[in-house]
This record gives structure tokens, sequence and C-alpha cells, in this order.
């Protein structure tokens, strides 16, 4: 006994471990937020607004890697034996899931915290936003004032999908201003969309767009468009990765929130970007631009936003813009199919109930394919792909783009859905 109880030596060349302690684990969650890129239009954070964020990007961490595992099995261990045992039968379909799903405490804490994750992330942004509102519109009017590449229109009327809804909890969503010429909601997007993502879409928030950029260069090598038209395109961040890997394009960007644009287009010219026009519009009505005068429509996680009934109109008008020979390409997060397990479907329907996304349930259960087909393209010309944020591996540890817990809604992988113009 005394000898098995007798420390050992350490086989040779490696030194002991201290006492008290295993060996070292490598850190796995989200990168510091002071490692965020800070462009000329940035708002300033104090070190406790710091500490904010980067408890709200911890947290969500955390609620995806070690909560989320826990709703599965809670889902396996008792919710699915105890709907079965009740009602005699399997579940019919996701709505089946999710209201099974609210009964379990499991699932209740996780939600709970989840929305109350995002509710303080909005407010963190929102106290960070308004204390230097001043400084912040007055950076962006002297970046944008008389610049051509400012469209707004002082007679617009919201769309009822963006003026009723406070999209992912953000008071007064895309469009509202607190005093003329204010840019404070889409500061507070830009500055706290890192918290959400966990760091995830990379220095400048723009791994979508640099993603899209990467696929188009590696998979079209051939396709040099000369006129580019983002629709949804919010602050621009992820339009400006794609001006920037073509330089030599006309860019136009498209939202219907005058704020995000005034923002949009002094955050792209205050990091070097001087190809975007940012334009105030409806895009379900672009009947400002030309038929077939655009090489390549985009949007980026833009879709989701959009109302079933405008939905159609968008998918009609880039069929009207695009050139023959042109390209449409939306980015999303993956449409419910009979593959996709109804667990992962009704999670993934957390954000329309408890998230401020409303038309998300609707558009991730519709035929895309028929869609674009309806709207006129021919059923040879869709395409399908999937791309994912493309980020510094030398800031952003690996574990912050760990493919393989999925959150159902928030991992920066997306699917995309396209199709040519016939020429």
């Amino acid at each position: 006994m005394a000898e098995t109880n007798r420390p050992r030596k350490p086989p040779a060349g490696k030194p002991a471990p201290k006492p008290g302690k295993g060996p070292a684990r490598a850190y796995d969650g989200p990168p510091d937020y002071r490692v965020v890129g800070r462009h000329g239009v940035y708002p300033e954070t104090s070190h406790d607004e710091i500490a904010r964020f980067n408890f709200l990007a911890q947290m969500n961490r955390h609620l995806s890697a070690n909560l989320m595992p826990g709703v599965a099995e809670a889902f396996e261990a008792r919710v699915r034996p105890a709907y079965e045992r009740e009602n005699g039968r399997p579940f019919a379909d996701r709505h089946d899931v999710r209201r099974a799903l609210t009964r379990d405490p499991v699932w209740q804490w996780w939600s709970l915290l989840r929305r109350a994750t995002m509710e303080t992330r909005q407010q963190a942004g929102r106290w960070v936003t308004l204390r230097q509102a001043e400084a912040l519109n007055e950076k962006v009017r002297a970046l944008t004032e008389d610049d051509a590449r400012l469209v707004l229109d002082p007679a617009f009327r919201q769309p009822r999908s963006t003026e009723a809804i406070d999209h992912h909890c953000m008071p007064g969503s895309y469009h509202t201003e607190i005093t003329p010429g204010d840019v404070t909601g889409p500061a507070n997007y830009d500055a706290g969309i890192f918290a959400t993502t966990g760091g995830m879409l990379g220095r400048f928030n723009d791994g979508g767009g640099v993603a899209v950029a990467e696929w188009v260069r590696r998979n079209l090598p051939d396709f040099k468009p000369k006129r580019i038209l983002d629709i949804g395109c919010g602050l621009g961040h992820n339009v400006v990765p794609i001006a920037a890997a073509f330089p030599d394009a006309e860019i136009i960007a498209v939202d219907a929130g005058a704020p995000m644009l005034r923002y949009g287009l002094a955050r792209a010219k205050s990091m070097g970007i001087n190809n975007i026009t940012f334009v105030q519009a409806d895009v379900a009505d672009l009947s400002r631009f030309g038929n077939e005068s655009f090489d390549w429509i985009q949007s980026t996680m833009f879709l989701h936003e959009t109302s079933y009934r405008t939905m159609p109109l968008i998918f009609a008008e880039t069929n009207r813009l695009l050139r023959p020979g042109g390209i449409v390409l939306h980015v999303e997060q993956p449409q419910y199919t009979p593959e996709m397990p109804l667990f992962e479907q009704a999670m993934r329907d957390w954000d329309a109930f408890y998230n401020n996304e409303p038309f998300w349930t609707k558009l991730h259960e519709v035929d895309l394919d028929d869609w674009m087909a309806r709207s006129g393209f021919a059923r040879q010309t869709i395409l399908h792909g999937g791309v994912a944020a493309i980020v510094d591996p030398e800031v952003f540890p690996e574990a912050a783009r760990d493919t393989r817990q999925e959150d159902y809604g928030r991992k920066a992988a997306w699917h995309v859905i396209g199709a040519w113009k016939a020429a």
C-alpha cells in the first residue's frame, strides 16, 4: 500500500504537474472584446462597457455549448417519452415539439437566459451609443454630408414589416431616429453584435460578407460583375467585403432604414471603401432601377426579416433587375426539410416566438426553389451551396468558430440559394 501511494516521478522530459492541477487546457471561449475592429465611426467603449460585452459573449457561448446539449438530453429522456405516453403517437410537427418543450424546466431555463442575454445586450449597446449620441451623429454627418453616395427619401414610408417590429429586441429596430441625423441604432447594432455571436463574425462583424466574396471567387473565377445590388444591407457590414473584393464594380446597397444607411456610408468610407452607394428604398419595389441593370444581386441574412407577402415581390424584382447571365444569391439559415429533425426545427423556431423575429418560422418552411421558379428563374439554373464565416485565426481562437456545436440560429454558417438568369 505504501508503495502504491508514493508520489511517482514524471516521465523523462515532462515537468511534474502542479499539486491539485491536471493538464493545462486550451482556452475555448470567445475572444476578448478589446480585439474588435475600431473603424472611424465605431462607438467608444469604457472599461465597464467592455466587461459587460465580454460577460454577454461568454454567457451566449455557455448557453450554446453547455446548456443547449442539456435541452437535447431532456428532450430525449423526458419530453419525447411523456408526449408519446400522453398522446399515443409521436410528434406530428415542430409545433408539437415546441409546445412540449415549453413545459420542461431545462428548456425554460435555457430560453429564459437566452432571452435575458439578448435584452441585456441591447440595453448595454444602447447605453454605449446614447451617452455619446451627439459625437457619433456629428462624425457621421461630417463624413456623409453632401455625398451623392447617400440617397435618402424624406417622404419614404416604412414597410409594415419594419415599422411594427423591434427586430431581435433592438429598440426602434433599424429605422427609428431619436433626433435628425441619428445613427445610435446602427451604432448599437455594430457595437453589440460581437456579444451575440461570441466574436464568430470577426473583427468587423463581416465574416458573412467575407465568406460570400470568397465563395464567388472560388466557385465563379471568371465572374467579373460590373454592377452589384445588395438588398437589405443594414449598416453595410456584409457588403463592404464584397465591395473590397470587387473594387472595379459599382455597388448599390438598399435598405429601409435611413440611420443604417448614414452609418453604413460613413463606416465604409472610414474603412477606405468608396465604391458603394447607399439608397433608401423598399426592396419589394425597386422601380427606381431599370430592367436588367445588375450583374449580381445579393442578400445576407435578410430574408427572414421580410414578410411572407413581400417575399415573392422581392424574388420577382431580382429577376427583373438581373441582366442575362447575372446571378442572385441569398444567404440564410437552412430551410426546414423532412430530413431536418423536428427537435432541431423547434429549436430554430425559438427566434420567431421569443426574439422578435415573427417571419422566421414561415420563411424557413416555404419551398424557396418553387418561389424562385415562379419569379421567372429556370429550375435548372437554381443553385445551392453553403458558407461559413471567415475570420482572422490569429486573433480569434479556433474554438470560437467550433463547427461541432450548433445553436440553431446563431452559428456563423449559412445556406446559399440562388440562380443564374438565362442568357
